[in-house]
Protein backbone atom coordinates (compact mmCIF):
# COMPACT_ATOMS: atom_id res chain seq x y z
CA UNK A 1 0.00 0.00 0.00
CA UNK A 2 1.49 3.41 -1.17
CA UNK A 3 -0.18 6.88 -0.18
CA UNK A 4 1.33 10.22 -1.10
CA UNK A 5 1.00 13.83 0.96
CA UNK A 6 0.88 16.95 -0.44
CA UNK A 7 1.70 20.63 1.25
CA UNK A 8 3.41 23.54 0.74
CA UNK A 9 6.28 22.52 3.16
CA UNK A 10 6.49 20.74 6.37
CA UNK A 11 2.87 20.73 7.86
CA UNK A 12 2.15 17.76 5.82
CA UNK A 13 4.09 15.93 8.97
CA UNK A 14 1.50 15.67 11.07
CA UNK A 15 -0.60 13.64 8.80
CA UNK A 16 1.92 11.18 7.50
CA UNK A 17 3.12 10.77 10.94
CA UNK A 18 -0.57 9.06 11.45
CA UNK A 19 -0.73 7.24 8.81
CA UNK A 20 2.82 5.90 10.16
CA UNK A 21 1.63 4.89 12.99
CA UNK A 22 -1.84 2.98 11.96
CA UNK A 23 0.02 1.44 9.37
CA UNK A 24 3.62 1.28 9.66
CA UNK A 25 3.94 -0.79 6.49
CA UNK A 26 2.31 1.65 4.07
CA UNK A 27 4.68 3.31 1.81
CA UNK A 28 4.78 6.96 1.79
CA UNK A 29 5.89 10.06 -0.58
CA UNK A 30 5.99 13.44 0.44
CA UNK A 31 5.48 15.99 -1.84
CA UNK A 32 6.13 19.55 -1.11
CA UNK A 33 6.67 22.73 -2.67
CA UNK A 34 9.78 24.70 -0.86
CA UNK A 35 10.11 26.57 -4.34
CA UNK A 36 6.98 28.23 -4.04
CA UNK A 37 6.18 28.69 -0.58
CA UNK A 38 4.14 29.81 1.06
CA UNK A 39 1.10 29.56 -1.09
CA UNK A 40 -1.50 31.40 1.15
CA UNK A 41 -0.63 35.21 -0.23
CA UNK A 42 -1.02 33.78 -3.57
CA UNK A 43 -4.17 33.68 -5.69
CA UNK A 44 -7.08 31.08 -5.53
CA UNK A 45 -5.64 29.95 -9.04
CA UNK A 46 -1.33 29.90 -8.41
CA UNK A 47 -2.18 27.74 -5.40
CA UNK A 48 -4.08 25.28 -7.09
CA UNK A 49 -1.53 25.55 -9.90
CA UNK A 50 0.92 24.78 -7.34
CA UNK A 51 -0.86 22.26 -5.70
CA UNK A 52 -1.29 20.39 -9.15
CA UNK A 53 2.35 20.47 -9.63
CA UNK A 54 3.02 18.69 -6.38
CA UNK A 55 0.35 15.93 -6.73
CA UNK A 56 1.83 15.18 -10.50
CA UNK A 57 4.83 14.36 -9.11
CA UNK A 58 3.31 12.05 -6.61
CA UNK A 59 1.67 10.62 -8.96
CA UNK A 60 4.33 9.21 -11.22
CA UNK A 61 5.06 6.96 -8.22
CA UNK A 62 1.42 5.31 -8.39
CA UNK A 63 0.29 5.50 -5.19
CA UNK A 64 -3.21 4.19 -3.95
CA UNK A 65 -4.38 7.57 -2.58
CA UNK A 66 -3.23 11.34 -2.25
CA UNK A 67 -3.43 13.27 0.91
CA UNK A 68 -4.05 16.78 0.21
CA UNK A 69 -2.67 17.70 3.67
CA UNK A 70 -3.33 21.18 3.65
CA UNK A 71 -6.13 23.71 4.86
CA UNK A 72 -5.13 26.55 2.39
CA UNK A 73 -4.84 24.00 -0.37
CA UNK A 74 -8.17 21.85 0.18
CA UNK A 75 -9.90 25.12 0.31
CA UNK A 76 -8.77 26.39 -3.20
CA UNK A 77 -7.32 23.14 -5.26
CA UNK A 78 -9.37 19.97 -4.28
CA UNK A 79 -11.81 20.34 -7.01
CA UNK A 80 -9.02 20.99 -8.96
CA UNK A 81 -6.91 18.08 -8.44
CA UNK A 82 -10.23 15.77 -8.07
CA UNK A 83 -11.45 16.78 -11.26
CA UNK A 84 -7.71 15.34 -12.93
CA UNK A 85 -6.96 12.70 -10.80
CA UNK A 86 -10.39 10.83 -9.93
CA UNK A 87 -11.27 8.16 -10.15
CA UNK A 88 -7.98 6.49 -10.42
CA UNK A 89 -6.79 7.55 -7.39
CA UNK A 90 -8.77 9.09 -4.05
CA UNK A 91 -7.71 12.55 -3.37
CA UNK A 92 -8.49 13.51 0.51
CA UNK A 93 -8.96 16.68 1.63
CA UNK A 94 -8.21 18.56 4.93
CA UNK A 95 -10.41 21.05 6.79
CA UNK A 96 -10.47 22.04 10.58
CA UNK A 97 -12.12 20.22 12.62
CA UNK A 98 -14.56 22.44 14.12
CA UNK A 99 -17.35 20.11 13.88
CA UNK A 100 -16.99 17.80 16.68
CA UNK A 101 -15.19 20.37 18.33
CA UNK A 102 -18.17 22.29 18.26
CA UNK A 103 -19.81 19.17 19.48
CA UNK A 104 -17.89 18.79 22.08
CA UNK A 105 -19.64 21.64 24.40
CA UNK A 106 -18.35 24.26 25.85
CA UNK A 107 -16.37 27.14 24.05
CA UNK A 108 -14.30 26.60 21.23
CA UNK A 109 -11.21 28.78 19.78
CA UNK A 110 -10.01 28.34 16.48
CA UNK A 111 -6.11 29.40 15.51
CA UNK A 112 -5.91 29.71 12.56
CA UNK A 113 -3.73 31.77 9.58
CA UNK A 114 -4.67 35.13 8.88
CA UNK A 115 -5.51 34.37 6.03
CA UNK A 116 -8.33 31.90 7.00
CA UNK A 117 -9.39 33.71 10.48
CA UNK A 118 -12.35 35.52 9.25
CA UNK A 119 -12.48 34.15 5.64
CA UNK A 120 -15.91 33.21 4.39
CA UNK A 121 -14.63 29.59 4.18
CA UNK A 122 -13.72 29.62 7.99
CA UNK A 123 -17.15 31.86 8.84
CA UNK A 124 -19.55 28.62 6.21
CA UNK A 125 -17.87 26.13 8.67
CA UNK A 126 -18.72 27.78 11.88
CA UNK A 127 -22.03 28.55 10.86
CA UNK A 128 -22.77 25.62 8.86
CA UNK A 129 -21.27 23.35 12.25
CA UNK A 130 -21.18 25.36 15.44
CA UNK A 131 -24.67 27.32 15.34
CA UNK A 132 -25.10 28.09 19.17
CA UNK A 133 -21.43 27.46 20.50
CA UNK A 134 -19.43 29.98 21.46
CA UNK A 135 -16.49 30.57 18.90
CA UNK A 136 -13.44 32.80 18.69
CA UNK A 137 -11.73 32.80 15.74
CA UNK A 138 -8.03 33.28 16.98
CA UNK A 139 -5.29 34.80 14.26
CA UNK A 140 -1.74 33.39 14.45
CA UNK A 141 0.66 35.57 12.20
CA UNK A 142 3.76 34.30 12.05
CA UNK A 143 3.17 30.92 13.57
CA UNK A 144 3.18 28.63 10.52
CA UNK A 145 6.18 30.10 8.89
CA UNK A 146 8.28 29.70 12.11
CA UNK A 147 7.02 26.32 11.85
CA UNK A 148 7.98 25.47 8.85
CA UNK A 149 11.73 27.13 9.98
CA UNK A 150 11.83 25.12 13.16
CA UNK A 151 12.79 29.26 14.80
CA UNK A 152 12.04 27.92 18.39
CA UNK A 153 12.07 31.92 19.34
CA UNK A 154 9.42 33.21 16.47
CA UNK A 155 7.42 29.97 17.51
CA UNK A 156 7.13 30.68 21.03
CA UNK A 157 6.17 34.71 20.22
CA UNK A 158 3.37 33.63 17.70
CA UNK A 159 2.39 31.18 20.34
CA UNK A 160 2.18 33.78 23.21
CA UNK A 161 0.46 36.09 20.88
CA UNK A 162 -2.47 33.68 20.02
CA UNK A 163 -3.14 32.62 23.59
CA UNK A 164 -3.45 36.41 25.00
CA UNK A 165 -6.50 36.18 22.35
CA UNK A 166 -7.79 32.77 23.06
CA UNK A 167 -10.24 33.98 25.90
CA UNK A 168 -9.49 31.92 29.49
CA UNK A 169 -12.40 28.80 30.03
CA UNK A 170 -12.07 27.64 26.12
CA UNK A 171 -13.02 24.02 26.30
CA UNK A 172 -11.70 23.08 22.90
CA UNK A 173 -8.90 24.91 20.62
CA UNK A 174 -9.00 23.81 16.80
CA UNK A 175 -5.60 23.76 15.20
CA UNK A 176 -6.57 25.48 12.06
CA UNK A 177 -3.49 24.83 10.24
CA UNK A 178 -1.31 21.73 9.77
CA UNK A 179 1.35 23.13 10.76
CA UNK A 180 -0.01 24.09 14.29
CA UNK A 181 -0.18 20.18 15.56
CA UNK A 182 3.11 19.67 15.11
CA UNK A 183 3.88 22.52 18.26
CA UNK A 184 0.24 21.43 19.68
CA UNK A 185 2.69 20.54 23.05
CA UNK A 186 3.61 23.88 23.20
CA UNK A 187 0.22 25.67 22.55
CA UNK A 188 -1.27 23.98 25.35
CA UNK A 189 1.53 24.55 27.75
CA UNK A 190 0.61 28.63 26.46
CA UNK A 191 -3.25 28.70 26.61
CA UNK A 192 -3.35 25.84 29.87
CA UNK A 193 -0.27 26.35 31.21
CA UNK A 194 -2.28 24.89 34.92
CA UNK A 195 -4.14 22.08 33.73
CA UNK A 196 -8.00 22.09 35.49
CA UNK A 197 -8.74 18.46 35.66
CA UNK A 198 -12.56 19.08 36.07
CA UNK A 199 -12.36 21.01 32.84
CA UNK A 200 -9.14 19.70 30.26
CA UNK A 201 -8.48 21.76 27.30
CA UNK A 202 -9.05 19.55 24.26
CA UNK A 203 -7.66 19.60 21.00
CA UNK A 204 -9.13 18.88 17.59
CA UNK A 205 -6.09 18.63 14.57
CA UNK A 206 -7.10 16.84 11.48
CA UNK A 207 -3.99 14.28 11.10
CA UNK A 208 -5.73 11.68 12.82
CA UNK A 209 -9.26 11.70 11.55
CA UNK A 210 -7.16 12.16 7.21
CA UNK A 211 -5.07 9.37 7.97
CA UNK A 212 -8.36 7.14 8.61
CA UNK A 213 -10.22 8.59 6.21
CA UNK A 214 -7.52 7.78 3.78
CA UNK A 215 -6.44 3.85 5.16
CA UNK A 216 -10.81 3.60 4.69
CA UNK A 217 -10.71 4.96 0.70
CA UNK A 218 -7.68 2.36 0.08
CA UNK A 219 -9.45 -0.88 2.39
CA UNK A 220 -9.44 -3.02 -0.91
CA UNK A 221 -5.99 -2.27 -1.34
CA UNK A 222 -4.29 -5.53 -1.20
CA UNK A 223 -0.78 -5.42 -1.51
CA UNK A 224 1.61 -4.39 1.28
CA UNK A 225 4.01 -2.14 1.25
CA UNK A 226 7.62 -2.19 3.60
CA UNK A 227 7.63 1.35 5.02
CA UNK A 228 9.69 3.09 2.78
CA UNK A 229 9.73 6.52 2.73
CA UNK A 230 9.60 9.22 -0.57
CA UNK A 231 10.64 12.68 -0.37
CA UNK A 232 10.11 15.47 -3.34
CA UNK A 233 11.32 18.62 -3.13
CA UNK A 234 9.10 21.17 -6.09
CA UNK A 235 8.95 17.28 -7.49
CA UNK A 236 12.86 16.60 -7.23
CA UNK A 237 13.97 13.57 -5.19
CA UNK A 238 15.25 14.80 -2.25
CA UNK A 239 15.16 13.78 1.42
CA UNK A 240 13.20 15.29 4.34
CA UNK A 241 14.49 18.43 5.32
CA UNK A 242 16.27 19.38 8.35
CA UNK A 243 13.20 21.22 10.13
CA UNK A 244 11.57 18.11 9.93
CA UNK A 245 13.76 16.63 12.70
CA UNK A 246 13.01 19.35 15.17
CA UNK A 247 9.33 17.60 15.42
CA UNK A 248 8.57 14.15 17.37
CA UNK A 249 6.19 13.54 13.61
CA UNK A 250 9.05 14.15 11.34
CA UNK A 251 11.83 12.06 13.74
CA UNK A 252 9.43 9.15 13.57
CA UNK A 253 9.28 9.23 9.52
CA UNK A 254 12.61 9.89 10.01
CA UNK A 255 13.33 6.12 11.36
CA UNK A 256 14.24 3.60 9.46
CA UNK A 257 11.70 0.93 8.85
CA UNK A 258 14.61 -2.03 9.78
CA UNK A 259 14.42 -0.04 12.82
CA UNK A 260 10.41 0.39 13.79
CA UNK A 261 10.56 -3.54 13.25
CA UNK A 262 8.29 -2.96 9.95
CA UNK A 263 7.85 -6.47 7.70
CA UNK A 264 5.62 -6.82 4.88
CA UNK A 265 2.48 -8.62 5.31
CA UNK A 266 2.51 -7.03 8.84
CA UNK A 267 -1.36 -6.01 9.68
CA UNK A 268 -3.87 -5.64 12.89
CA UNK A 269 -3.02 -2.06 12.99
CA UNK A 270 -6.12 -0.17 14.70
CA UNK A 271 -7.74 2.46 12.81
CA UNK A 272 -8.87 5.60 14.74
CA UNK A 273 -12.11 6.35 14.17
CA UNK A 274 -12.34 9.50 12.19
CA UNK A 275 -13.59 12.36 14.28
CA UNK A 276 -13.61 15.36 11.88
CA UNK A 277 -11.50 17.40 9.41
CA UNK A 278 -11.75 15.25 6.77
CA UNK A 279 -13.29 17.46 3.21
CA UNK A 280 -16.24 15.39 2.16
Amino acid sequence: MKIALLDSGIGLLPAAAALRALRPDVDLVLSSDPDGMPWGPRTPEDIAEHALACARAAAAYRPDALVVACNTASVHALATLRAELEPGLPVIGTVPAIKPAAAAGGPVAIWATPATTGSAYQRGLINDFATGAEVTEVPCPGLADAVERADDAAIDAAIRAAAALTPPGTAALVLGCTHYELVADRIRAAVAPIPDPAAPLVFFGSADAVAAQALRRVAAVTRTGTGSLTVLSTGRPDILPAAAGHYLQGRLLGTPAAERGVQAGEHGVQVVPAAGGVHP
